[in-house]
C-alpha cells in the first residue's frame, strides 16, 4: 500500500500517495484521483524512485479550485511546484501518461529548472490527435459514438459504482491490443478515478487550443516518450512526432500495446523503467 500524506503549501493542502526509495519522482494525471492502491503506472517508478502520486486540484483531499481556469496545465504545474518546495526536493522527475504525459510536457516547457527528467508516454503535443481516424476521439473513428456516450454517462455523480465500472471497463477494453486479457491485466490493486470537473474542462476548454508543438524544442531536460504502437487514444504518430521535436528524446515504442503498455508488455516496461535512469 502507498502512504497517504496531507501536505500543506502556498497554494493550499494537497493530498499524495507516497512509496519506494531513491531520487524524487512525481507521477499524476490530469484528470485522475488516486488513492492507497496506487496506480499501475507509478507502481514500476517504486523500485528506482521514491514516488509521489498527486492528487491534482480537485481531486480526492486535495484543495479545490476556486475558478474553472484553476484546473488548467499551467496551474496544474504551479501546484505541483508548490508541492515540490514543501517537500523540500530542489529538483525531481515527473512521470506521466496520457494527460499526464501532456502535462509532463508543459512541465518541461515552464519549469525544467526544477526537473532532473521528463517520462511521458501516450500523449500528444497538440489537440490535433481528436482528428487522427485511429483515435477512438475523432468523430470518424467506429467507435468514437459510443465512448461518447460512455463520457456522458460517467459524468452522472450519481451513477450506481457497479454501472460505473462496467462503463469504464467498456472505455478500457477499447484501448488494449489484447482484450482477452483484460482481467489478466487489470486485477490488481489500482486506482485513479475519473474527476468530472477536470475531464470537463480538458475536454472542453484547454484542449480546443492545446498545442505545444513550437516550445517542444526549448525543452532541453532528459526525455524519454513511450508508446504502445497500436495506441486508440493518442495515436502512435504523436509520440512519434514528440520524440522528433524534442532535442535528444527518446522513443521507446511498445510492439503489442495499445494505451496501457505498463500492464500489457510489464516485463518490457520495466526494462523501459530502468533505461531511464
Amino acid at each position: 500500500m502507498w502512504e497517504q500524506r496531507l501536505i500543506e503549501t502556498s497554494r493550499g493542502m494537497f493530498e499524495i500517495f507516497v512509496k519506494g526509495s531513491g531520487s524524487p519522482l512525481c507521477v499524476t494525471h490530469l484528470y485522475s484521483e488516486f488513492n492507497s492502491n496506487g496506480n499501475t503506472v507509478a507502481n514500476p517508478f517504486t523500485e528506482y524512485h521514491t514516488v509521489y502520486l498527486v492528487n491534482l486540484r480537485g481531486a480526492g483531499q486535495s484543495a479545490p479550485s476556486l475558478t474553472e481556469h484553476d484546473l488548467n496545465m499551467r496551474e496544474s504545474v504551479k501546484d505541483l511546484e508548490a508541492i515540490r518546495e514543501v517537500l523540500h526536493h530542489e529538483k525531481w522527475a515527473f512521470a506521466g501518461h496520457s494527460t499526464g504525459g501532456m502535462l509532463a510536457l508543459v512541465y518541461a516547457i515552464l519549469a525544467e529548472q526544477s526537473l532532473t527528467k521528463v517520462i511521458s508516454g501516450g500523449a500528444a503535443a497538440s489537440n490535433e490527435y481528436m482528428r487522427h481516424k485511429g483515435s477512438i476521439y475523432c468523430k470518424d473513428n467506429e467507435n468514437n459514438e459510443r465512448i461518447r456516450e460512455i463520457m456522458q454517462q460517467l459524468n452522472d455523480s450519481q451513477m450506481p459504482l457497479e454501472e460505473r465500472r462496467k462503463l469504464n471497463r467498456e472505455w478500457t477494453e477499447m484501448s488494449i491490443f489484447y482484450k482477452d486479457r483484460y482481467d489478466e491485466y487489470f486485477n490488481r490493486p489500482n486506482s485513479g478515478k475519473v474527476v468530472s470537473d477536470r475531464l470537463n474542462y480538458y475536454s472542453y476548454v484547454e484542449l480546443k487550443n492545446y498545442d505545444l508543438r513550437t516550445q517542444l524544442p526549448e525543452i532541453t531536460v532528459p526525455t524519454y516518450i513511450y508508446c504502445g504502437l497500436y495506441d486508440t487514444q493518442c495515436p502512435y504518430d504523436f509520440s512519434r512526432e514528440m520524440a522528433e521535436l524534442i532535442p535528444n528524446a527518446k522513443l521507446f515504442t511498445f510492439d503489442e500495446s495499445n494505451h496501457y503498455p505498463f500492464v500489457e508488455e510489464e516485463e518490457k516496461f520495466a526494462e523501459f523503467v530502468k533505461a531511464t535512469l
